[in-house]
């Protein structure tokens, strides 16, 4: 055999080049056709590849949690990968009757080249299916309302729920509203969800609802206070428990709240606040310390001095939680402590629900590093036990886009403390610390914030 120079051809050369793209070690044996055939076909999954990067990294990320999309990338891998190997190996056995000084070499050159083309579409099938392992987990869909155990009398009066609550995953149903059109207004409620094996407890202590108009671009971030009581539901009546209690009265009284668990929760938010929420994002607190660690904390500047003596690390330990005003490097742990501790010197819920709003903001920037690509697999698994959301996959893609031209100065963040709500006397509600809405207030903040989007809207020619 020749190569295309006349010269006997080299085996090693030959694998060498069907490494570097498939077809060139049949071009340089002389076999034109063959080449031609591999490299049309190395061609074509190359384009497509190219064209699922077209936007860059983090638009190929948002795409990979869609499942179909993982799938199809997945199976485009390997069908490189298996092209490859062919074209190589081809090369090999066109070669190896030149002699045993031919084979050795050119198997000398096979092996390690085998290995790293596995070794790299390994690793790239691995990063694709952690992305669609975890999508598949996050983004839940349609989850239907979890089954309510019977309970003989309901104790709606007091808002109070027994000790024992289900897991996470139980509170998951589906919001009914959804944006008509791609430049409506889009709005997500995130709950953080503090529960645990050593708490027997799983109340909805962060109440954060983000508003994005994709038109202008501008975000409204309001938080509810956990302490909120006495608060009319959009079905006419009145809930006298706080609102962090809402969501578990209503999975253990269906029959009081037929919408269901998180539909109650997030139809009353959006009534109260104004404004239909769209979708909802589940948080974990435990998960989300984790993955807190795994990108290797994050930074905030944090407003005041956190003097919290009494604060419960809930390891059989109460150290307290110390933290100085100004710019600090939060690890998992402490990160924690930042968006629970309340009732340090000044502190209270309103204080924690702001903190609450930066540490989403930091831990935005930190997802968004490049460098954070090889700590993906980590980070996906932890997020796919942390969050649950039923925002779809598909507008992923959309809201990266709109992220990355969002500016700090457009970000208006509020939380429902006073003036929008007062503490009445302790002696009046029972000894219990609550807060009551003034609603007044609140639907002239839904009005500036959302304008004609607010169900408080009465024109612009309207009284107070």
């Amino acid at each position: 055999m020749r190569s295309r120079s006349g010269r006997h051809p080299s085996a090693s050369l030959a694998v060498f080049l069907s490494f570097l793209w498939p077809g060139w070690g049949q071009w340089y044996l002389g076999r034109p056709r063959a080449a031609i055939g591999q490299a049309a076909l190395a061609a074509i999954a190359t384009l497509i590849l190219a064209f699922a990067f077209r936007d860059g990294l983090q638009a190929l990320a948002a795409r990979l949690f869609v499942p179909s999309f993982s799938l199809s990338l997945l199976g485009l891998i390997g069908v490189l990968a298996l092209l490859r190997l062919f074209s190589m190996v081809d090369a090999w056995r066109r070669v190896v009757p030149l002699g045993r000084a031919g084979r050795s070499r050119a198997t000398a050159v096979l092996a390690p080249l085998v290995a790293v083309i596995l070794a790299s579409h390994g690793a790239a099938a691995y990063l694709t299916w952690a992305f669609y392992d975890a999508g598949s987990r996050i983004f839940v869909g349609q989850a239907p309302p979890a089954a309510a155990p019977s309970t003989p009398s309901p104790p709606q009066a007091s808002g109070r729920i027994p000790p024992t609550i289900a897991p996470v995953d139980d509170f998951l149903a589906t919001p009914d509203a959804t944006p008509e059109n791609e430049k409506a207004r889009i709005t997500i409620l995130f709950t953080g969800i503090d529960s645990g094996a050593d708490r027997q407890h799983a109340l909805t202590d962060t109440l954060l609802i983000v508003s994005i108009d994709p038109e202008t671009g501008q975000v409204a971030m309001v938080s509810f206070p956990r302490d909120i009581a006495e608060f009319p539901l959009y079905d006419g009546r009145t809930y006298t428990g706080k609102i962090n209690s809402l969501m578990t009265s209503a999975r253990l009284y269906p029959k009081l709240y037929p919408d269901g668990p998180l539909p109650t929760l997030t139809k009353e938010l959006g009534y109260l606040l104004g404004v239909p929420i769209n979708y909802f994002a589940a948080v974990n607190l435990d998960g989300f310390r984790e993955m807190i660690d795994l990108v290797g904390g994050v930074d905030v500047v944090n407003p005041r001095t956190i003097s919290d003596p009494y604060y419960d690390w809930l390891d059989g330990k109460h150290w307290g939680f110390y933290l100085k005003a100004g710019p600090v490097h939060l690890d998992g742990r402490t990160a924690l402590a930042f968006v629970r501790s309340r009732m340090g010197a000044g502190d209270n819920d309103f204080t924690r629900a702001a903190r609450q709003q930066l540490l989403l903001l930091a831990l935005r920037d930190e997802l968004l590093h490049p460098a954070m690509i090889t700590k993906l697999p980590s980070i996906l698994d932890a997020a796919s036990r942390t969050v649950r959301t039923n925002f779809p996959s598909e507008r992923l893609e959309e809201m990266v886009a709109l992220g990355d031209d969002v500016r700090e100065e457009d970000i208006r963040r509020f939380v429902l403390g006073p003036p929008y709500s007062y503490h009445p006397p302790t002696r009046s509600t029972g000894g219990t610390y609550i807060l009551r809405l003034y609603m007044d207030k609140l639907a002239a903040l839904s009005v500036e914030l959302f304008g004609e989007d607010s169900r408080y809207y009465t024109g612009p020619t309207a009284g107070p």
